[in-house]
């Protein structure tokens, strides 16, 4: 059985150790990527559209130190007959890029042959859906395949328009490169093939990324065992050292998941506070872009968003104000502060909190008063003209089409904050728009209730960890007992004890705090 390195001691356990080494998974030809991979049930194709002639390109002008990388990457894809040298009529530079650890990465400048390619419309998976899969796991362990896109042939015909040009030589990949736009779609393709005997049920998978969930300890060996022996039989390679297993809390497409529910990694996180003000649209989509990955921790994230988002449409003049300002530090700090969202823990008991404003609409999912995900959207030009409840009712029709995988078919309660909704069934004259509505409306089990907007039930404030006692209470409905005022007066106490008060969104609200006539806690100003 091989040692773990220092650096892996304590992330494993007993049972994952065993299992290294009782299936020879600690064989450097199991880790290390010997040379061309074996044929497989797909091949990767690139299919031009009707017409295309080659494009070749000058190589790009390159470093010394560049230069000298390229020659040993070179050397290393020969020796494995990854490459081999080239007479096709297509060439694409070659230009160098540095990884989070210091090393360059070798990149094949595509984008010619790629404007020419038939695009692969496989469909990548949704990342929430994926995360759905995990309710109710405690255990994971995560697998990074070695080098994923060279372990998958490309087809004989295609081979000359991989070709690229360097200082050194022209030369043309066997397998498939980086860079190549129907790569990621082809390897999903092989990866949901491999896997599909274990896929929802203790694996997901995400092109080159392979998660294994399991609700106990003994599963979790049980499936482990299972994924690594498929991958043996498949003869496909992982990378040691980005591999974890036997963990309770794992980092995954840029998550923090563990048996609590899913969070924002604290990673991306200080890269979205880094991120300095933008000086041009470009700028601010690229913002938009790794901020709206988490737009489902963010409650009104395109109402926070609408002045960067102006800036973003065409013929807009650009310029940056104090508007664009705030939008931009409001959502790095919604981000710091992104609780915890619960994964949904079967189909009961779900609760739609919706809203509406002329600013946009917005809502949020949660069961059994925890948050299972926010959403929110921007009006369309037509509905700004919309009256006060068909605005309210068109905030209920967007929860039910973007939670409808969540709520189709089951029994779910809508809370909105104006009360003509809770007769709109009831109603004899409706509107066109309102018909197409209730139709809908019609084949969910939904109650839509009146909560008034003062209420709040949805607190703001939520705790980003549901095991500390709350500072505030908020409800629509509450049954005073005799006892309820001393409970109360005791929840508050323990809520602003040093160690717990930290843990509470109240930031500088605590000084607000006043005591009233029966000792409880009351904000004012």
């Amino acid at each position: 059985m091989r040692l773990l390195p220092y650096s892996l001691r304590g992330k494993y356990d007993v049972a994952p150790i065993f299992i290294w080494g009782k299936y020879g998974c600690s064989s450097t030809c199991y880790w290390e990527l010997p040379g061309l991979p074996p044929e497989r049930e797909i091949e990767f194709q690139i299919d031009l559209v009707p017409g295309a002639q080659p494009v070749a390109k000058a190589p790009y002008r390159l470093a010394p130190t560049e230069m000298k990388e390229m020659m040993t990457q070179l050397k290393e894809l020969l020796d494995k007959g990854f490459i081999r040298p080239s007479v096709s009529p297509w060439g694409a530079p070659v230009l160098f890029v540095k990884k989070k650890d210091g090393s360059m990465r070798m990149c094949i400048d595509y984008r010619e042959l790629n404007k020419l390619t038939v695009k692969n419309r496989y469909p990548l998976p949704r990342i929430d859906d994926l995360f759905d899969q995990l309710q109710g796991a405690s255990w994971f362990s995560k697998i990074d395949l070695r080098s994923g896109y060279h372990q998958l042939k490309v087809r004989e015909q295609d081979i000359p328009k991989t070709a690229f040009r360097t200082r050194y030589g022209h030369y043309e990949f066997l397998v498939m490169s980086f860079g190549l736009t129907n790569a990621p779609a082809a390897f999903m393709d092989l990866m949901n093939r491999v896997c599909r005997p274990m896929l929802d049920r203790s694996v997901i998978v995400f092109i080159d990324d392979i998660l294994i969930y399991s609700k106990n300890e003994g599963d979790h060996a049980c499936h482990v065992r299972e994924v690594l022996e498929i991958l043996r039989k498949e003869k496909l390679y992982a990378k040691f050292s980005k591999c974890a297993f036997w963990l309770r809390e794992v980092q995954f497409l840029g998550h923090v998941v563990n048996p609590k529910g899913i969070m924002v990694d604290p990673a991306k996180v200080e890269t979205v506070m880094k991120w300095s003000p933008p000086k041009s649209p470009t700028e601010v989509r690229s913002f938009l872009g790794l901020a709206g990955y988490y737009r489902r921790f963010i409650q009104d994230f395109s109402k926070i968003a609408t002045p960067l988002t102006k800036l973003t449409k065409k013929d807009v003049k650009y310029e940056w104000g104090p508007n664009q300002e705030q939008a931009f530090s409001v959502l790095k700090e919604k981000l710091t502060q992104a609780p915890v969202l619960a994964l949904p823990d079967g189909n009961d008991d779900l609760v739609v909190y919706a809203d509406a404003s002329r600013q946009g609409l917005g809502c949020v999912l949660m069961q059994r008063g925890r948050v299972i995900a926010y959403a929110s959207r921007q009006l369309k030009i037509h509905e700004a003209n919309y009256p006060t409840h068909d605005l309210e009712l068109a905030a209920v029709v967007f929860a039910l089409k973007i939670w409808r995988h969540y709520l189709y078919g089951v029994r779910s309660t809508i809370y909105t904050d104006h009360k003509s909704l809770k007769y709109f069934f009831e109603q004899k004259e409706l509107n066109m728009r309102q018909r197409r509505w209730l139709e809908l409306l019609k084949d969910y089990d939904c109650d839509i209730l009146y909560h008034p907007g003062k209420a709040n039930v949805v607190a703001d404030a939520l705790s980003r960890k549901t095991d500390h006692p709350a500072i505030r209470v908020k409800s629509y409905s509450l049954v005073i007992t005799p006892d309820f005022l001393n409970e109360l007066k005791q929840a508050q106490q323990e809520g602003l004890k040093e160690e717990n008060v930290g843990f509470e969104r109240v930031f500088g609200q605590v000084k607000n705090l006043e005591d009233n006539d029966h000792g409880i806690k009351l904000r004012f100003g």
